[in-house]
């Protein structure tokens, strides 16, 4: 019981840009391995909010959020890994983690993972992939593209 209100206080307290605060309530949760702790802690390492700005924190929190199935967190790890941000760009790593998210219903992951089908990025170039990702996240057919 404890551990909800804990985190739900963490999570108003980040929402309300208290970072300092939210860190202090995630933290704990976070090293017991909470998801959803894990994945506001990355982001506030990742964008310096409340401490400073470490790479190496925000790779590992949303690496441990992601792993956990978060799904957010699985979108927050390509998103690292596509634009090279706390980890090597890895293009084919980023497909796979928005593939991940994807296959959860997250439709930033699916239009991205269209994108990266239709330019042949980290995955081969299959616009017929690209398209049903695309429908799949509520688009007529490619973007641009006269139907």
């Amino acid at each position: 019981m404890d551990i909800d209100i804990d985190l739900a206080s963490g999570i108003a307290a980040f929402e309300a840009k208290e970072f300092r605060r939210a860190t202090q309530l995630l933290a704990p949760l976070a090293e017991n391995g909470n998801p959803n702790a894990q994945f506001r802690l990355a982001v506030m390492y990742q964008n310096g909010l409340g401490n400073a700005r470490n790479e190496v924190f925000a790779q590992q929190w949303m690496r441990k959020a992601a792993e956990g199935g978060l799904g957010i967190a699985e979108h927050g790890l390509g998103f690292m890994y596509m634009e090279g941000d706390c980890v090597d760009k890895d293009e084919a790593e980023a497909a796979g983690w928005f593939r991940k998210a994807a296959d959860k219903g997250l439709v930033g992951s699916m239009t991205t993972l269209a994108m990266m089908y239709e330019e042949g990025r980290g995955v081969e170039k299959n616009l017929e992939e690209a398209r049903r990702l695309y429908r799949e996240a509520g688009f007529d057919d490619l973007p641009g593209k006269v139907c």
